[in-house]
C-alpha cells in the first residue's frame, strides 16, 4: 500500500472514529493511519505522521477542529497535509472560518460512505470539495455580507475565461461540470485552475471559492 491514500481520523466520538476506521482501511489505496480525539491531539499526530488527509471533526475538546486545522496548515512542515473538515446542518458558523483557516474542504456528516471515499480522494489530489448544501448555505452567508458587485484589485490580472472558471468553481461545480458547461477540454480546465491558484495566491480549490466570495463574485459572475 505504498502509494495508498494515508488519513488521519480526527473526531472526539470513538465510535464514529472508529466507523471511519472500517471505511477507509476497507477501501482499497487508502489506510487509517492515527486517530486523535482532540484538536490538539490531532495536531501532535500529523506533525508526527505526516497524512495526506486530516479528516477533521470541527467540534472537538481541548482544541476545536478550526484551531487545528489552522495550526496544521500554517506549519511549513506539514505542507503536503490537507484538511477535509466534516461538519452538520447546523453548523454554518463553521464553515467560513474553518475555509479561512485552510481547510481544504467541507463534507457532512451524514454524507454516504461512496460521498465520502470520494471526498478524501478529491482531497488528496488537490482539487478539493464541497458539499452542495454547505456551497449553498456559505454563498448565502457572504452575499449578505456585502451587496456591492465589484471586481477586486486581486482578481484585475484574470483572463476572461480564468475569471468564468472562477466563478464556476465558487458555485461548486466540479472540472467535468465545468469543462461541459464551458465546452472545453477537461485539461484546459485544469490549466485554468492550476494558473488561477498560482495568480491568487491560494493554497487549493477551496482559497479559490474564498476569494470569489470575498470579491463578490461568486453568485453574481464578474462585472462587465
Amino acid at each position: 500500500m505504498a502509494d495508498a491514500v494515508r488519513v488521519l481520523i480526527a473526531d472526539d466520538q470513538a465510535l464514529l472514529r472508529g466507523s471511519f476506521r472500517v471505511l477507509i482501511d476497507s477501501t482499497p489505496g487508502m489506510e487509517a493511519i492515527a486517530e486523535a480525539g482532540d484538536g490538539a491531539t490531532a495536531v501532535e499526530l500529523a506533525r508526527k505522521v505526516k497524512p495526506d488527509v486530516v479528516l477533521m471533526d470541527l467540534r472537538m475538546p481541548v482544541m476545536d477542529g478550526i484551531a487545528a486545522t489552522r495550526e496544521i496548515c500554517a506549519d511549513e512542515t506539514m505542507a503536503g497535509v490537507r484538511v477535509l473538515a466534516l461538519t452538520m446542518f447546523d453548523m454554518d458558523e463553521y464553515v467560513y472560518p474553518a475555509l479561512q483557516a485552510g481547510a481544504s474542504g467541507f463534507m457532512l456528516k451524514d454524507a454516504s460512505p461512496s460521498e465520502l471515499i470520494a471526498g478524501i480522494r478529491l482531497i488528496a489530489t488537490g482539487e478539493g470539495v464541497l458539499a452542495p448544501t454547505v456551497t449553498r448555505r456559505l454563498i448565502a452567508n457572504l452575499s449578505r455580507r456585502d451587496e456591492t458587485v465589484r471586481l477586486a484589485p486581486r482578481l484585475v490580472g484574470l483572463t476572461k475565461r480564468e475569471q468564468e472558471v472562477l466563478v464556476l468553481i465558487a458555485n461548486g461545480l466540479s472540472n467535468a461540470e465545468i469543462s461541459e458547461q464551458l465546452v472545453i477540454s477537461l485539461p484546459t480546465v485544469k490549466t485554468h485552475v492550476s494558473s488561477l491558484l498560482a495568480k491568487l495566491n491560494a493554497r487549493d480549490r477551496a482559497q479559490l471559492v474564498i476569494v470569489a466570495y470575498e470579491s463578490g463574485v461568486a453568485e453574481r459572475g464578474m462585472p462587465t
